[in-house]
């Protein structure tokens, strides 16, 4: 979008899908505004929920930033959860495996540096693949999150499994590894600030260098950009493998500054709603910091919604899958 439109896109796409909601919840006899209410209560009126919508954000901002930029380039990375585990699994290793008694910051940064590279070369299987056999992308990255959860179930069982063997899961990894807490005694942690420093880098990079612009104009145009000299199959690699690095450290930062160790079902869908944040963002990557804040609220205050309103926590999964088709529709209507 050019300019500041994608401010209008997200405001346009908030309120499309909450009048969809409201309206699902009159039919069903509930009441919207107690609903809303309450949802905002456990988002944002304690807290508690101020916490849990800050740490289920953070994921979400590297996972959306990953699929925003792909998006961009007219690729289909449906695979950020995958890219998210193989990341949080490297970050582990590394956390597990010495990084722990490196000089500060260094402990901390390996990992997640680990995690980057890691989620950038599982992205960038799906970017040789497309450019030597001309797999679709979209086929490839979802079979790659596939694997790459069939992976992690086989570390936490197997050469990371925790010491005492009780249950698969990795042991915790060293307090030296962690990210400092933003707010003592919570899990409000550096990773967010980290985020946001993403994501304003992620916008100086597609809107402020050539490389952005080359990106972009494939996303456009794949043939016109063939023909304008972009050498087409480096920056459809590159534009996996950042995705994808992008990803991997979500993986990493949830790692280190919320769970401290690795489990079966360590992610709870964060590379999938990444795509509806992506969409609500606009595609763009400032946009995407109020996506992951809306999409993480929806999640924290789940719970509220239920106990104080009556209404099934599920209304919050209903809220996304509105969201993201009120989005698909403003983008259809914007072509």
């Amino acid at each position: 979008m050019k300019g500041w439109g994608w401010i209008a896109r997200v405001l346009g796409t908030s309120v499309l899908a909450t009048l969809s909601v409201a309206a699902v919840l009159g039919a069903s006899g509930h009441s919207p505004l107690e609903a809303a209410k309450a949802l905002l209560q456990g988002a944002f009126g304690t807290a508690a929920g101020l916490e849990a919508t800050a740490r289920r954000s953070g994921p979400l901002v590297f996972t959306g930033l990953g699929v925003a930029l792909a998006f961009r380039a007219g690729l289909w990375n449906i695979g950020a959860e995958g890219q998210l585990v193989v990341g949080a699994v490297a970050a582990c290793w590394a956390a597990l495996n010495g990084a722990g008694s490196l000089p500060a910051p260094l402990g901390v940064l390996v990992p997640l540096a680990c995690a980057g590279l890691a989620g950038a070369a599982w992205a960038g299987i799906a970017g040789a693949l497309r450019n030597t056999r001309g797999v679709p992308e979209v086929i490839s990255t979802i079979l790659l999150n596939f694997l790459a959860l069939e992976a992690l179930s086989y570390v936490v069982q197997g050469p990371l499994h925790e010491t005492s063997g009780a249950y698969p899961q990795t042991d915790l990894i060293p307090d030296a590894t962690r990210l400092p807490a933003l707010v003592p005694g919570t899990q409000v942690h550096t990773g967010l600030l980290l985020a946001v420093l993403c994501a304003v880098a992620l916008y100086g990079l597609v809107f402020h260098t050539a490389l952005g612009l080359e990106l972009r104009a494939l996303g456009a145009s794949p043939g016109v950009a063939r023909h304008a000299g972009i050498p087409t199959g480096r920056r459809v690699l590159g534009a996996l493998a950042l995705s994808g690095a992008m990803a991997g450290v979500g993986g990493a930062v949830e790692l280190q500054g919320v769970t401290g160790r690795l489990f079966e079902r360590f992610s709870p869908g964060y590379g999938f709603t990444a795509i509806a944040v992506a969409l609500l963002g606009g595609l763009h990557p400032l946009g995407v910091l109020p996506a992951a804040v809306f999409f993480g609220a929806l999640e924290a205050g789940a719970g509220e919604l239920q106990r104080s309103a009556g209404v099934p926590s599920v209304l919050a999964s209903v809220f996304e899958g509105t969201a993201l088709i009120a989005a698909l529709l403003l983008t259809r209507r914007r072509e």
